[in-house]
Formats: C-alpha cells, sequence, structure tokens
C-alpha cells in the first residue's frame, strides 16, 4: 500500500490542518495511506520572547523542513502566515487550498469592539504588524506581549490578564471557536500577514510523485493570491522583524493587492494597493513594493533592520 507522510507541529490547529489535508487527499486517492509525523518546533517551545527577538516566523517550520530533506515525512502542511518569503533550496510550494477568513479577530469579554476599549485598556498580541496598527487606531492603549497556542491566548483572557486580544480568525473558525470573536477587524484598519488563512502544502522539489499527489487539492484563486502577496514580501525582503501586510483578492479577471508597511509605534505607516490581471499576481506584488519604497518606506525598513526590529 502506498504511504503519504505529513510533517505537522503539534498544536491543535497545526494537527487539525494537517488531519484535514489527509482526509482530503485520502478522498483523492483511494487506497492512499496517510501518516502524520509529529514535530515540536523551536517556534514551540521559546514561548516567553518575541518571535522578532528569537529568529523570527520561520522557526514554526524550520523542522518540518529538515524532516523533508532527510526523507522523514513527505510533505508538511503549513499556515501560510508562518512561511518565509524565501524557501530552502530544493523545497517548493506544491498546493494552496481554499483560502478561509483572512481578517484579524478582536476578542474581549467585556467590550463589544476596539472603539469601546476604555482608556489604557490592555490588549495581547505579538505580532508587530498588528501591534503598529492599532497603535494607529489608538494611541491610548497598552499592547502587551502574548505567545502561545490558541487555548493558552484564550485562557490568559479569560482569567483577565487583557481587557482584548487579537487572533487570526482563521485559526478559531477552524478549531470551533468563532464564537468567540466579538469583531472581526476590517482589512482596511488591520491589513493580515501574507498568506493568513491559507494552508500550504510544502514538499521536496524533486519528489515528483508527492507533487503530482497532492497538486490536487490546489485552489487556483488562493495560488493567485498567495503568489501576489509573497512576491510582495520577497521585493520588501519581510520577516517578522518588519510590520508587513499584505492581501490579494480577486475581483473578476484582476487581482487587488492591498499592502502595508510601517513602524513598530504607528507613527509611520504606508499603505497602497494595485490592480492587474490574474496572470501578472507576481510582477504586481514586486511593483506594489516599489511603488511603496519610492513613496518612502525603504528608508523606514532600512530603519527596522538597523535597530534589529
Amino acid at each position: 500500500m502506498s504511504v503519504l507522510r505529513i510533517a505537522t507541529r503539534q498544536s491543535k490547529l497545526a494537527l487539525w490542518q494537517a488531519e484535514h489535508v489527509a482526509a482530503l487527499l485520502r478522498a483523492a486517492h483511494p487506497g492512499l495511506q496517510v501518516e502524520l509525523v509529529k514535530i515540536v518546533t523551536q517556534g514551540d517551545r521559546i514561548l516567553d520572547r518575541p518571535l522578532a527577538d528569537i529568529g523570527g516566523k520561520g522557526l514554526f517550520i524550520k523542522e518540518l523542513e529538515v524532516a523533508l530533506a532527510e526523507q522523514r515525512a513527505d510533505i508538511a502542511v503549513h499556515s501560510m502566515k508562518d512561511v518565509p518569503s524565501e524557501l530552502p533550496p530544493g523545497m517548493t510550494l506544491a498546493a494552496m487550498l481554499p483560502r478561509a477568513d483572512a481578517r484579524d479577530a478582536f476578542i474581549s469579554k467585556r467590550f463589544a469592539s476596539l472603539d469601546a476599549l476604555p482608556n489604557a485598556a490592555r490588549i495581547g498580541t505579538s505580532s508587530l504588524r498588528r501591534q503598529c496598527q492599532l497603535r494607529q487606531l489608538r494611541r491610548d492603549i497598552e499592547i502587551v506581549p502574548l505567545r502561545g497556542n490558541v487555548d493558552t491566548r484564550l485562557r490568559k483572557l479569560d482569567e483577565d490578564e487583557f481587557d482584548a486580544i487579537i487572533l487570526a480568525s482563521a485559526g478559531l473558525i477552524r478549531l470551533g471557536l468563532g464564537e468567540r470573536i466579538t469583531q472581526l477587524l476590517p482589512i482596511a484598519q488591520s491589513v493580515p500577514a501574507v498568506g493568513q488563512g491559507i494552508i500550504g502544502i510544502e514538499c521536496r522539489a524533486d519528489d515528483t510523485l508527492s507533487m503530482d499527489r497532492v497538486r490536487v487539492l490546489d485552489n487556483a484563486p488562493a495560488n493567485i493570491c498567495i503568489t501576489a502577496e509573497r512576491a510582495f514580501a520577497q521585493r520588501l525582503e519581510g520577516s517578522c522583524q518588519s510590520p508587513i501586510g499584505g492581501y490579494a483578492e480577486l475581483a473578476g479577471p484582476q487581482i487587488k493587492l492591498q499592502g502595508l508597511i510601517a513602524s513598530i509605534d504607528g507613527t509611520q505607516v504606508f499603505r497602497d494597493s494595485i490592480l492587474g490581471g490574474h496572470k501578472d499576481a507576481a510582477a504586481l506584488g514586486r511593483a506594489l513594493a516599489d511603488r511603496m519604497l519610492f513613496a518612502g518606506a525603504d528608508k523606514l525598513l532600512k530603519e527596522l533592520r538597523g535597530a534589529g526590529q
């Protein structure tokens, strides 16, 4: 019997995503045996420091990619917002699943919206992208670092460590926790992380068998959108150390790509958008990045890198 092994993190959300992909593959390939290879990543182990201080979002996938390279697994399943814009040599993204809701979710036990928070309210998030946009909207709030899996973050809110927290809505909905969402933040207020809401499948570039098996799951609209977003981030050399957001959506034959580059304190915020055809997704991402760099974001990014942020 043919076997396909999926490398996955061990969080509830990661396991949900891996099991979801496994079920889709079993349905697409009757007789295929799909197994999970569960791995604890460095990003899961180090929870007492912000990601930006310990190496960025790639810490959530590095060990999975090592498992692929060492042929202990055939594919890896990722939240695409955790995947750096540059892949290691010999790796490729073979398929994208349909995008879930990409918006950020405001969650609070006592307050109905971000606007309803009292002066000096405590909001939990460790995302620099979320922090800068929150500070632009509410200069008075106190932002407090918040790491850990979804359950841990919700528990800290329930224990009144925070007045509110911000999480990705897609993860909450996938875990059956959509009722915890108090307010979905509009894209115009909180531009999502590149790839937010999309599950991606990575494999070795020379593993044609695995690529052929997973390609049947590829969703063309999600692939077009992620191509534009990742080209945007790659042109900016984006990482967890830089507050960068990017969100593409299809409108008939066109793509609309929105971009965000900001200072961590929210005092400098560059926003722009661009329209173009589906076939030009990558070129559009690079063009939007170039336009924003020319408008002054290049200086800001250099300052952020120089400060080690």
